[in-house]
């Protein structure tokens, strides 16, 4: 699943209501999870202090300081945190190039992690309903697209590839060359074989490199009719292949290999950061996963309070 999160607007409502049929059956139908959950894959994270979590938890829902809804945590409507948090008091990410999230207009606001990048790292996540998108097509030289595909490449080899889109599959503004043939141009070219650690250096000595990262919000159902539009035709897609979703909705049938919108968006930064960036990771963009960290220890004791496995 690219996304799918937990309804915010209902976590932990059973709160102090042990023992009445009704919210035994809220929480039954809340802990809708893998059969197994080992012990807590996200302990070894570096985190800020998840405390002001823990007293909005414990005080319940609270108002939406813009649209005043009531909300647990933050509104997943207007991307803010709630007056039960300050803001002050949620961590910053600072990420090493821009994100759009492009979500599906039929993907419930409330299910959808892709609100956790852009509370964390506002000033570098933007997202997007569909079918109110960016056109990109003149800078496919310097854009991915996170989504599995017969063409998608592993992230150490965007640099190998982006070099391929700088002057084959990108018309400047002089450029006397219309918008259709550009788009039909969408699969990558095959070339003589060159050295990948040449191409990279030689991408890096013209100024090519990736500025922005896209991320399709919605499950995996809906999203053929985002993937074939038009203006996402002929970037380079990226596939991340070796993670394990914690995702507590994980979509039955699916891989375990397909993740949450904020976990893609994590392992991504924390791939890039190590193969193309070239540096240790150091826990620089845990904090994406402070909300999810907080929400999947809080639906594994649910689900232990409940007597499940």
């Amino acid at each position: 699943q690219l996304t799918m999160s937990l309804n915010s607007s209902t976590l932990l409502s059973e709160e102090n209501t042990q023992g009445t049929k009704r919210n035994t059956e809220c929480l039954e139908s809340l802990l809708q999870t893998p059969s197994s959950i080992p012990d807590n894959p996200l302990q070894q994270l570096q985190l800020a202090s998840q405390e002001v979590l823990e007293k909005a938890k414990k005080s319940g829902r609270s108002k939406c300081p813009r649209c005043n809804s009531s909300r647990m945590f933050y509104c997943y409507t207007c991307f803010v945190p709630v007056e039960t948090v300050p803001t002050k008091e949620i961590p910053t990410v600072k990420l090493p190039l821009k994100i759009d999230i492009i979500k599906h207009p039929n993907e419930t606001d409330g299910k959808s992690t892709a609100v956790h990048a852009k509370l964390l790292a506002p000033d570098d996540v933007t997202i997007y309903k569909y079918p109110c998108i960016p056109e990109y097509e003149e800078k496919r030289h310097e854009i991915a697209l996170i989504f599995p595909g017969p063409n998608s490449v592993s992230v150490k080899d965007i640099a190998f590839h982006l070099q391929k889109y700088t002057k084959k599959g990108v018309c400047s503004s002089d450029d006397d060359c219309s918008r259709e043939p550009l788009l039909k141009q969408a699969k990558i070219e095959p070339e003589e074989e060159k050295n990948p650690n040449e191409c990279i250096s030689s991408s890096r000595s013209e100024g090519i490199r990736l500025k922005k990262i896209i991320f399709i919000d919605s499950t995996w159902n809906q999203t053929n009719k985002i993937i074939t539009d038009e203006r996402l035709q002929g970037l380079l897609q990226i596939e991340l292949k070796t993670r394990k979703t914690c995702f507590w909705r994980h979509q039955k049938g699916k891989p375990d290999t397909y993740l949450s919108t904020i976990e893609a968006i994590y392992y991504f930064l924390v791939d890039y950061h190590r193969e193309i960036l070239k540096e240790s990771y150091k826990g620089q963009y845990d904090n994406l996963l402070f909300f999810f960290s907080f929400m999947y220890t809080l639906i594994k004791d649910a689900k232990c309070c409940a007597g499940k496995d």
